[in-house]
């Protein structure tokens, strides 16, 4: 039996009866699921029809019981995505969207990250970014406590913030709103983290495409924002000053400015 993932399709709220509105969809981050874009949801819906959608394994999504992988994670939010729509993706969400951007560049008609990476670990070709033994003791702690690594891991997601007390508060109470993420699912996730390497298909990328990152990222360095330039020219980068690796909750405002200029810059909105 093939599995489903578990998705909301939420109505424009901007147009008549029968009207059609442009489509987005919303893909969430490790350790967490589609309620963490609650904030911002009744904005988004004014002008955008929105497909919100739970990884395998989080929220109210089962997990599968083969290979857990990036392009296992892309095919899946594809299966339920709409044919056509702006991808908005935070963190390993924003890899998801960036990687059906360069693979399935026919369903994507735009392309929104935040407080995402093409490649997520440091090396000699790609500096800037998490090293990779704080990533490994973090998936090692995850086997001896996964809860409390979890609740470590959402932390320092919002560590330097202006608002880090508001941020990690909101964090906790909707992390286990659907009950416990999947063991698999949280551990396969940081292994998608550590292994993917989306570099070489950011040239391919043709539609519109921003970059959004928290100034104050712990996980992202904001000095990604000149190689992305380099390697995608057209693409359009936004650092939101002051703000961790959640701007869409830490300042939502200032999110949501950035957001929307884009989309009317190319006319989606």
């Amino acid at each position: 039996m093939a599995l489903t993932l578990y998705h909301d399709i939420y109505r424009c709220t901007g147009v008549a009866e029968g009207d059609s509105a442009p489509e987005m969809v919303l893909v969430h981050g490790w350790g967490l699921h589609g309620v963490v874009w609650d904030n911002i949801m009744p904005t988004l819906l004014e002008k955008f029809q929105v497909t919100v959608i739970d990884l395998p394994g989080f929220g109210r999504s089962p997990i599968p019981g083969g290979e857990y992988d990036l392009n296992y994670l892309t095919e899946q939010v594809l299966a339920v995505a709409p044919e056509n729509a702006i991808w908005l993706g935070w963190s390993l969400g924003g890899m998801i969207a960036l990687n059906a951007s360069i693979r399935f560049p026919e369903r994507v008609s735009g392309l929104i990250t935040v407080a995402t990476t093409p490649k997520f670990i440091a090396d000699d070709d790609w500096s800037q970014a998490l090293n990779g033994d704080v990533l490994s003791r973090f998936r090692a702690l995850l086997l001896e406590d996964w809860e409390g690594t979890l609740i470590r891991f959402l932390a320092l997601q919002c560590k330097d913030s202006t608002t880090i007390k508001e941020d990690v508060r909101f964090l906790k109470e909707i992390v286990f709103f659907h009950g416990h993420p999947s063991s698999k699912a949280l551990r396969c996730g940081l292994d998608v983290l550590k292994s993917v390497d989306l570099l070489d298909g950011l040239a391919g990328v043709q539609v519109p495409t921003l970059y959004v990152l928290g100034e104050k990222d712990n996980l992202v360095p904001v000095g990604i924002g000149r190689e992305l330039k380099k390697l995608q020219p057209d693409a359009k980068v936004s650092v939101i000053k002051g703000a961790s690796h959640v701007p869409f909750i830490s300042d939502q405002e200032a999110f949501l400015t950035v957001i929307d200029d884009f989309l009317m810059e190319h006319h989606f909105a």
